[in-house]
């Protein structure tokens, strides 16, 4: 197993790719720390299912909104309290909201930076500093969106936090890299998750997404886990500041209906 003796924290792993992602880790051999927001149930469905598989990993739940700094520092020091050490981040945790441009609040958007950009910042920064204290490296891996490339009409601040994600990955992957600590994003397209639950269920909608992927079908949950595996594992130890693009084909044949 790649990641057995690895501790994985997954941000909002309680469902969707941070389920998938866990769950994949936990199959590796890694202990994994699932942080999760509200109903703490399907968090800890999924700490059941990693110890009923019995790998040589652990699991446990920990609920902190990571749009707060301290919660974010605090998820770290929990991880690291319970199994001793951390190696691996996953930032999966993130929202929207669809708006229209001249319609957003400030409301609106704090809600979704404060997640998909603070959140993410701020849980960086603990668990690099948790590695300089035990004078070891890791591996941070952000899940972020094609949308940190393509347009999302009414979804503007969500673009702008995934665009500011790619940034950081690439500025931090220089930064980074003297401590020994690796860190790549995945972007995944559309996939089967609860978040694309409307989509699934609109005929018409779901059609017009079909016809932008020369795949033609919606991704599943466990194509993001395998590529998260791979960047968690020692096979990427020399892959950093990087973006996968997991579309099907989405990307180079967008149009916008």
């Amino acid at each position: 197993m790649r990641l057995q003796d690895k501790v994985a924290l997954v941000t909002g792993g309680g469902q969707g790719l941070g389920k998938a992602i866990a769950l994949r880790l936990a199959s590796e051999g890694a202990s994994v720390v699932v942080d999760y927001v509200g109903d703490p149930a399907p968090a800890q469905a999924v700490v059941q299912e990693i110890e009923a598989a019995g790998t040589a990993g652990h699991a446990v739940a920990v609920a902190d909104d990571v749009s707060h700094v301290e919660n974010a520092q605090n998820m770290v020091s929990a991880a690291v309290e319970r199994f001793g050490r951390l190696d691996i981040l996953v930032n999966n945790a993130g929202v929207e909201r669809n708006v229209p441009f001249w319609d957003v609040t400030e409301a609106d958007y704090d809600f979704v930076l404060n997640v998909n950009v603070k959140g993410v910042f701020f849980g960086i920064q603990a668990f690099v500093r948790q590695l300089q204290a035990a004078g070891r490296g890791g591996k941070v891996i952000n899940i972020s969106s094609v949308h940190e490339e393509l347009p999302f009409p009414h979804f503007a601040s969500y673009c702008a936090s995934k665009g500011a994600v790619k940034m950081l990955t690439r500025t931090l992957s220089v930064e980074l890299a003297p401590l020994g600590i690796t860190i790549n994003s995945i972007a995944p397209g559309a996939f089967e998750t609860p978040i694309n639950t409307a989509l699934l269920q609109d005929k018409e909608k779901l059609a017009a997404v079909m016809h932008n992927i020369p795949l033609r079908r919606l991704g599943k949950p466990d194509e993001v886990a395998g590529l998260a595996a791979f960047l968690a594992s020692s096979e990427a130890d020399y892959v950093t500041g990087a973006t996968y693009v997991i579309d099907g084909g989405l990307t180079w044949n967008y149009e916008e209906q």
